[in-house]
């Protein structure tokens, strides 16, 4: 059983069909009410997660937790946005 939030650090992440995700790298903290919000996710299964990128995984997701971390939901695939780069619209500058 876990004493602190710190000890999901370096668990193994699994989808409810077993697969492998990849391993908590940190704790997405809402300090304010003091709740963990996700686990950011590490070293990600290139066959979930486009390129391996590293994913922020909602607290509401998980199933379970002790030895490893196991899921109840988690989509096919996580693809990157593709598309233009489209810059951040800027408000007209002060004269």
């Amino acid at each position: 059983m876990l004493e602190e939030a710190s000890e999901l650090i370096g668990l193994q992440v699994y989808t409810s069909q077993g697969m492998f995700l990849g391993t908590v790298g940190n704790l997405v903290v809402e300090v304010d009410e003091n709740k963990v919000q996700g686990l950011f996710v590490n070293n990600t299964n290139p066959l979930l997660v486009e390129g391996s990128k590293a994913v922020n995984v909602p607290y509401r997701w998980i199933s379970s937790i002790g030895d490893i971390v196991i899921l109840k939901y988690f989509p096919k695939r996580v693809a990157l946005k593709r598309g233009s780069k489209q810059k951040a619209e800027r408000p007209p500058a002060e004269e």
